[in-house]
């Protein structure tokens, strides 16, 4: 068993791939605090929350792509090398991905969180690289890929070439902002309050980005009324939630279009060929492929496992990273001896 791994530190999903053995947990990306101390992980946050109402909380330590208390993620890379196992190893090697938008500062810290943690070494890769090379694009040719992948938090987008990201940019718009534009529109068209949870089943249920052929379909809410407070059911319609989205979803498309536009043109004329690959858990909505290649004018694919594409892009890099480091930025001491 491989003692090297990679973890993927998204808003919305945790998940870690460990050498010789592929993807290893996928977990919500929360924790449960309790006296200022992380003292669970992903889903069983939620129950210790539901065994001692009160004294412990739940909290997404990445919100945005940003990461919000270091302490924390140190504590939580810790409660995730016990929880593979890679503890039993001497000092561990840890890849992990980070948004275009993380400052050398925040590089710093989160690289020393790792070592805090119990890695030997830490390298940190763009997330939209990772992508590219879990899309089994051409990264170490001079073609240019354009990637935009849309997590929970933030949406990365990118053109690749040459085993780097030759433009590209991070919005803080994503899965989340879709979620909450459903729950606005609800309680702005028929003063009723919806959950977090409630909105993003009506987005998986009938959201789409596009126009869809057929029947019409139609999601059945309960919220509470705002005034009163009294629990309201509800009927929207694939319309109606594709309304209520428009606004975040514009954004992100309207990013991926600038993001080509900005591209060298002889990058550009590649992508023109070769189309746009889409990836995340945003990736699967409904349409948003169909809306892209109108917006945006080049064929849009999206990519075999968009939940896993990053991750299993920076488990390629932690299986061979010698194979990468001719192309890639990893000429640091750390990458030598990963």
């Amino acid at each position: 068993m491989g003692r090297d791994f990679a973890i993927d530190l998204g808003s919305a999903n945790l998940l870690v791939y460990r050498q010789g053995d592929g993807i290893i947990l996928e977990e919500p990306s929360i924790t449960a605090m309790e006296d200022g101390e992380v003292v669970g992980l992903g889903q069983e946050s939620w129950d210790m929350v539901d065994r001692s109402p009160g004294t412990v909380t739940v909290t997404r330590p990445v919100r945005t792509g940003m990461i919000q208390d270091f302490d924390v993620m140190r504590q939580m890379l810790r409660k995730i090398v016990q929880r593979i196992g890679a503890a039993r190893f001497p000092k561990p090697n840890m890849l992990v991905t980070v948004p275009s938008t993380v400052t050398q500062v925040e590089r710093r810290a989160l690289e020393e969180a790792g070592r805090r943690a119990g890695a030997r070494h830490v390298i940190l890769v763009e997330e939209a690289l990772a992508a590219a090379i879990g899309a089994a694009l051409p990264v170490h040719e001079p073609i240019g890929s354009l990637i935009v992948d849309i997590g929970g938090g933030t949406t990365e987008m990118a053109v690749v070439s040459m085993g780097g990201v030759v433009d590209g940019r991070a919005i803080r718009v994503g899965g989340f902002d879709i979620d909450a534009a459903i729950q606005d529109y609800v309680r702005t068209t028929y003063g009723v309050v919806i959950g977090d949870k409630t909105a993003e089943g009506v987005k998986l249920a009938i959201g789409s980005a596009y126009p869809t052929a057929g029947h019409a379909r139609v999601a059945r809410v309960r919220g509470r009324e705002a005034d009163s407070g009294a629990p309201r059911d509800l009927e929207l319609t694939e319309d109606e939630v594709r309304e209520a989205m428009s606004g975040p979803v514009g954004t992100i498309v309207e990013s991926a279009r600038a993001t080509l536009a900005d591209a060298p043109p002889e990058l550009t004329h590649d992508v023109l060929e070769t189309g746009m690959f889409l990836t995340g858990g945003g990736g699967l909505l409904l349409g948003i492929d169909m809306l892209l290649a109108q917006e945006c004018e080049v064929p849009v694919h999206v990519t075999e496992r968009p939940m896993h594409t990053v991750i299993l892009g920076a488990g390629i890099l932690v299986e061979d990273l010698p194979a990468y480091k001719a192309t890639l930025d990893l000429s640091t001491k750390a990458a030598r001896e990963f």
